[in-house]
């Protein structure tokens, strides 16, 4: 018997390494393993080489080496960009802003801000999970020190309009943060252009490995770290860099800002193969996030009358990785709380689940979803008694 042929469509969760950042990382595990805060040779050759991935990463985005930090990941980076930026704060301006549809890095480092007594506003978002800018707007006040908003949602792959919240935010003397956790790669990221301030970014999105995320800090803004040591990253995050991460993270970075007008051809076609196949197929499924801007790859669907997790658990068995609208915590599943924000009931958003396609994504791939969906929903459907 022949091994079953396996198809990946969680890209939004994790991507695979490419052979190219995999062969751009080895040298800095074998030959060059000096610790780039030694004197030594060794530990110039690893300078070096954290120096030329630092000026390549902000190149990318068009910053200054200076105002790139490198982290442990994505998660990471939300957290320095949040508390550290609001604790560095007055206490007359030591208010955040964000949204109710962030990811959870943002979200329960904003819970643990309120409950340490910093004044949180949660805007909310339309049926298409687009920011409500009116409510941007109105939320800041006086107090307001930060406003963080994400570039793309990781669930439904909505875009926000980041240069108008930023500005909004800049028009009333705040700070702008986005989680670009999502759209690095995928989309043009310029920092200034934008009119950015704090930008986070994690390798393992991109096609380098996981432990590696990226924090931007423009020039000027105040941040306090959250951990102390050694001066490394110029004393923001301490402890000795991960080059051989750093170095795959920058690789990645630059090969994927070179794809994206192909790889947005490629990847809006496959969503749209996808999405026309299931409307055909599949009866009273919804699109979720459809009639707005999203990031070229994902697609995020509600079919009521079927349980997203017993759904996912069949596609896992014909070969299909995707996942669903839901989180599992301490054992109890739990309505995606961005589907609820879009004004989805908990019931439909649990019967729903998310494609994210990149690297190695094919038409082969999504034919065999079109094979195994449709059958699939009607057996559930029919076990459920609903539609």
């Amino acid at each position: 018997m022949t091994e079953k042929t396996r198809y990946y469509f969680d890209h939004n969760a994790t991507t695979i390494v490419r052979p190219e950042v995999v062969e751009a990382m080895l040298p800095w595990l074998g030959e060059y393993y000096g610790n780039p805060s030694s004197v030594h040779s060794f530990g110039r050759e690893a300078k070096n080489g954290l120096d030329k991935a630092r000026e390549k990463t902000a190149e990318l985005i068009n910053a200054e080496p200076d105002e790139i930090f490198f982290t442990g990941c994505g998660t990471e980076s939300d957290n320095i960009a949040l508390a550290g930026c609001i604790t560095a704060a007055d206490k007359s301006r030591n208010g955040l802003v964000t949204s109710t549809v962030e990811h959870s890095a943002i979200i329960k480092t904003a819970d643990d801000l309120e409950e340490k007594g910093y004044p949180i506003a949660r805007i909310g978002v339309d049926s298409a999970c687009r920011i409500d800018m009116d409510a941007l707007k109105n939320s800041i006040g006086g107090t307001t020190r930060l406003v963080s908003i994400m570039h793309a949602n990781n669930e439904t792959g909505v875009v926000q309009d980041i240069a108008q919240a930023a500005a909004i935010a800049h028009d009333a003397g705040a700070y702008f943060h986005t989680d670009a956790v999502q759209s690095a790669g995928k989309k043009v990221i310029d920092v200034k252009e934008l009119g950015i301030d704090m930008l986070s970014m994690s390798g393992h999105k991109i096609n380098a490995p996981k432990g590696v995320g990226v924090l931007y800090i423009k020039k000027g803004v105040t941040v306090n770290p959250l951990m102390f040591g050694g001066s490394h990253e110029s004393g923001m995050r301490p402890g000795t860099e991960n080059i051989p991460s750093i170095v795959a993270f920058a690789t990645a970075l630059e090969i994927a800002s070179g794809e994206i007008d192909e790889k947005s051809r490629k990847l809006s076609a496959l969503v749209k193969r996808l999405e026309e196949g299931m409307e055909t197929a599949v009866e009273n499924i919804q699109f979720n996030g459809r009639e707005a801007e999203r990031i070229p790859g994902t697609s995020n669907i509600s079919i009521p009358g079927v349980d997203g997790e017993a759904l996912l658990f069949s596609l896992d068995m014909a070969g299909i990785a995707a996942s669903t609208g839901s989180a599992c915590s301490t054992g109890e599943v739990e309505p995606s709380h961005v589907l609820v924000a879009m004004g989805i009931s908990p019931k439909v958003a649990q019967s729903s689940l998310r494609f994210s396609m990149g690297y190695g994504s094919t038409e082969e791939g999504v034919d065999r979803i079109l094979e195994v969906l449709p059958p699939t929903v009607k057996r559930l459907r029919a076990v459920s008694g609903g539609l």
